[in-house]
């Protein structure tokens, strides 16, 4: 939880001493009670009768009461740092998942088993184990936040640890056993797994799948295509911060994994073609011999290559005495792992330069691939736009694509926008959609390859730090690949602005989960958080805030950041005090508002006042026109309002016939009708 701020503490602690001493009324209160009480009574008396307007505006204070404890206790215990580097002590737990699974279209049916190595790199001694079922968000009576399929939920076989099998715990008295809590799985192992040792867990399930399950982020759709996320029991996150993350899974949030490595067997009935998270061991075995060789020349090629079409439907895989195939992958530093299975489906596939990844001084590539169906024409570009949107963001980013393949899959019945996995994408049809609204959700289902999937945040808690930041990601992509499209940013900040003339919005670091409403979550998950990094682009300068995001994924990359991580990462690379701009714009629902108040004109002189209405701190840059066609700009710094004024003048030489506050529209001012004046 976050600590409570200065006054909140006052007035509990108040509370407490009159419940401890009594409620008689010949209490007496305190000198600082009298004054404090005086103070705020004149704070009123000051306002009264004034519009908000003109109200002495809140101070954009230090963010420190907000921060957790428990973060601070990771910077005493050398994990993290208040320069938002990884402390020389930081550590992440790791897993290691050996699966098998049987899908049966038939009965809709999923059937796993594995073992699960579980690598204790923390210097605490484990006497629990946690893990997730996400597919008891479809069992009945299980908590959620939105209506969902009801099918049961996770099946469990068997469960054992360290060769022993374990029984649901009937007792509080047990030492060992399990219990099931909604989604999650709470493991007594019967031993302690102590710092630096190894449990190896064996567990068997299945599940009924639903037709969009976990709110349409998997599933299936007709008697051909099958999109299989959230799918295995997982290890739940352990960190440095807050230790087990036992939150559960509700439908909305998303995820919060570790990396880990992964070797899964996947078997399906023969012509079913299956893709997934990781590389294909065994494509020479699965594949006719003529698709396999497509599929390698496809990954050489600069140009898209048709390795599946409608002619080699019902004679892509080989045939087996059984009717099944079973497929083979391997994966390497993911923190999950989905698959697709589809009959009837074309495949495109091509090569992604992804830059200097290892550091030779030479190319590399990953290979791209595009499942899709007649249904979805747009998807003739899927592989397309796959590969340049991977190229791209391997560019801005700075962080080369790390893994073999990238592979968008079409899910038109499942999901309506996007969903990312490792390596892995399912998307609407798009059908009747212009191209570009194609192109935007595979650049954005796609940056979230970089964050979470290497700079893993809790999307659970803090969706905006995944979300705002891979739509931020997007735009850019977007303003590249349609250089004359409208602009991108701006698109977004309008789409922010809408909600500040409502009441709905909600701060965004409250936590995902809690927002009051749909539209505060949406806005503060994805427009408003983009918005301020365009905002906060402007205000550093293009080059200083780039070097810091950059900076920010290098530091974190394989690591789980908290938004201070993030905060004190641009401080540090800026050499800027930014906390006025967290708390106005992350804590607050503050919005900008800077006009032109008043200009007077001489023959020789302008006095221009410029005014700050709303809450929300930021400098003014103001571009006046004088009256022989020349312009003068001319910036406020933000310290100006920061000392809490409301307004200030500027005087120029000279007759102006024109001012405008902002006149690029860089930053979220929600009323621009009064930002200019004008002769």
């Amino acid at each position: 939880m976050s600590l409570p701020n200065r006054s909140f503490i006052i007035s509990i602690c108040f509370l407490l001493s009159i419940a401890l001493l009594g409620c008689s009324g010949s209490q007496q209160m305190t000198e600082n009670e009298k004054r404090e009480k005086e103070s705020m009574n004149k704070v009123k008396q000051k306002n009264l009768h004034k519009p908000p307007s003109q109200m002495d505006r809140a101070v954009a204070n230090d963010i420190t009461n907000e921060i957790p404890s428990s973060f601070f206790k990771a910077i005493d215990k050398n994990t993290r740092t208040m320069s938002g580097k990884p402390g020389a002590d930081y550590w992440t737990q790791r897993a290691h998942y050996d699966i098998d699974t049987e899908l049966i279209p038939d009965d809709t049916l999923l059937k796993g088993s594995g073992t699960i190595t579980y690598y204790n790199n923390s210097p605490d001694t484990l006497n629990k184990l946690v893990m997730e079922l996400a597919q008891n968000l479809h069992k009945e009576g299980v908590p959620r936040l939105s209506n969902q399929e009801i099918t049961g939920g996770v099946n469990l076989h068997y469960i054992a640890v360290s060769g022993d099998t374990l029984s649901q715990i009937q007792s509080r008295k047990a030492s060992s056993g399990y219990t099931v809590n909604g989604t999650l799985l709470n493991i007594l192992p019967g031993q302690s797994v102590s710092p630096g040792d190894s449990v190896k867990i064996n567990i068997g399930w299945d599940f009924k799948i639903p037709q969009r399950g976990a709110s349409g982020r998997m599933g299936y759709n007709k008697d051909n295509l099958f999109y299989i996320g959230y799918w295995y029991p997982q290890m739940r996150v352990y960190d440095d911060v807050i230790g087990w993350f036992m939150e559960p899974f509700l439908g909305n949030a998303e995820f919060y994994h570790d990396f880990g490595n992964y070797d899964v067997d996947i078997t399906a009935p023969e012509q079913w073609m299956v893709a997934s998270t990781g590389k294909l061991q065994n494509g020479k075995q699965v594949l006719q011999d003529n698709i396999y060789q497509r599929l390698k020349k496809a990954h050489q090629s600069d140009t898209v290559v048709s390795v599946v079409t409608k002619d080699d439907f019902g004679d892509v895989t080989k045939s087996t005495e059984n009717g099944k195939v079973t497929w083979s992958f391997s994966a390497k530093d993911v923190r999950d792992f989905a698959f697709s299975a589809t009959k009837e489906s074309m495949w495109d596939a091509t090569r992604a330069s992804v830059g200097d990844l290892d550091g030779d001084g030479q190319e590399n590539y990953s290979s791209i691939n595009a499942i899709y169906r007649s249904s979805a024409p747009l998807w003739t570009n899927g592989a397309k736009y796959t590969r340049d949107a991977i190229s791209f963001l391997s560019d801005y980013t700075d962080m080369s694509y790390p893994w073999p393949h990238m592979t968008s899959v079409e899910g038109g019945g499942i999901i309506g926008g996007g969903m990312e996995f490792p390596m892995m994408t399912v998307i609407g049809d798009y059908k009747d959609q212009p191209k570009n609204a194609l192109y935007a959700v595979i650049a954005h289902e796609l940056a979230h390859m970089w964050v979470p999937m290497q700079v893993s945040s809790n999307e659970r808690r803090y969706a905006w730090m995944d979300e705002g930041t891979t739509t931020f990601n997007e735009n850019q992509a977007k303003q590249s690949y349609f250089p004359d499209g409208p602009d991108a940013d701006k698109q977004e900040m309008q789409s922010y602005l809408r909600i500040t003339q409502t009441d709905l919005e909600g701060p965004i670091m409250r936590w995902s989960n809690f927002h009051y409403n749909g539209a505060a979550y949406g806005t503060a998950s994805y427009p408003k958080p983009a918005t301020m990094l365009a905002s906060l682009r402007n205000l550093l300068g293009e080059k200083t805030f780039n070097n810091a995001l950059q900076t920010f994924m290098d530091r974190w990359q394989y690591k789980h950041p908290y938004p201070w991580d993030m905060f004190n990462t641009f401080e540090d690379v800026s050499g800027r005090e930014l906390d006025w701009f967290w708390r106005a714009w992350y804590y607050e629902t503050w919005t900008l508002d800077q006009a032109v108040g008043k200009v007077t004109t001489t023959e020789n002189k302008t006095e221009i006042v410029i005014e700050d209405r709303g809450q929300a701190p930021m400098p003014a840059t103001v571009e006046i026109t004088m009256a022989d066609g020349s312009t003068i700009m001319r910036t406020i710094p933000v310290e100006k309002w920061l000392k809490g004024m409301r307004r200030t003048t500027l005087t120029v030489d000279g007759t102006a016939t024109k001012v405008v506050i902002d006149p690029d529209s860089n930053y979220p001012d929600k009323n621009r009708k009064n930002n200019q004046w004008k002769q």
